[in-house]
């Protein structure tokens, strides 16, 4: 294919140019992958659990990778405050040092990229470089169903309520709110599409079953990937859940104040109706006729 084509020809040229191939990365005495622990780590420090899944990388090797920056003095694992079975990786005095000093050079790496390229050149870069990172950070988010009580999900439940009681004119009591019960959005009773990115949550959506039509709950997508096109990407996923349901047709609600989400339902397909739920939050039903499977 010519994509695929195209993808690895770019990914060649730029492991070349920011130096990926080379044994001593930035000119110091270690490989791509132990600097970029440092990179993560930064600052604030992160738990090896989270660098795992930020990299997509082995247990073994990351482990590999944090007792080589130890045996450095760059890097220190202790237990985490809260629960001891965490560990987490900080760095020490001298791993700021080395971080301060990768990131000069890594400026320079970059400077020297463009140095030939005209203003206008750099523009056009430095803008299809954002395109291009966010197009692979999509990709990179996974969809999966999910059991509502894991604690990734409760985190995405917290976050939606959140946001409703923040940006409803009247605030948002889950209480008052019609149900969408962990029964209710569990087989067969219905489904919830988590989604994730290096293994954090940064997504959701219900899907209720009824009799003869599916009710879509609980859309929330985090605003760190925003823009990305997933909350799409999750209404489309449960409407594939509802056909293989066998459901004619899929209903929401939403209140005024959700305009992002109103377009997306209109743009999706989604025609508005009467009300066809008590919901005291909602402002406007809407309904799509799915095709058959």
């Amino acid at each position: 294919m010519r994509g695929i084509a195209q993808i690895r020809r770019f990914n060649r040229t730029v492991t070349q140019h920011v130096g990926a191939l080379e044994t001593c990365f930035l000119g110091r005495d270690r490989p791509l992958g132990a600097s970029r622990l440092l990179f993560e780590i930064g600052e604030r420090g992160m738990e090896v659990r989270r660098l795992r899944g930020r990299l997509g990388l082995d247990s073994g090797y990351v482990s590999r990778l944090l007792r080589a920056l130890e045996a450095e003095g760059l890097v220190r694992i202790s237990r985490g405050r809260e629960d001891s079975r965490v560990r987490v990786a900080t760095l020490t005095a001298a791993g700021r040092r080395e971080l301060a000093l990768l990131n000069r050079r890594a400026d320079e790496v970059a400077a020297a990229l463009v140095e030939r390229l005209t203003p206008e050149q750099r523009s056009a870069l430095t803008a299809a470089m954002g395109t291009v990172e966010r197009l692979i950070v999509a990709g990179a988010i996974t969809l999966d169903t999910a059991d509502p009580a894991t604690p990734a999900a409760r985190f995405c439940l917290e976050r939606y309520f959140e946001e409703l009681g923040a940006r409803f004119e009247t605030g948002f009591d889950p209480a008052r709110s019609n149900t969408a019960a962990d029964r209710e959005i569990t087989p067969p009773n219905g489904y919830l599409l988590l989604a994730t990115l290096h293994g954090e949550p940064v997504g959701c959506g219900a899907l209720r079953c009824h009799r003869d039509f599916g009710e879509i709950k609980r859309m929330w997508v985090a605003g760190s990937v925003r823009g990305l096109g997933l909350g799409r990407r999750i209404l489309h996923r449960l409407e594939e859940l509802a056909r293989a349901r066998r459901l004619p047709r899929v209903r929401l609600e939403t209140n005024r104040s959700l305009v992002e989400a109103q377009t997306l339902y209109r743009t999706s397909g989604y025609t508005e109706i009467g009300s066809f739920t008590s919901e005291p939050y909602a402002d406007f039903w809407f309904e799509k006729v799915l095709a058959r499977p």
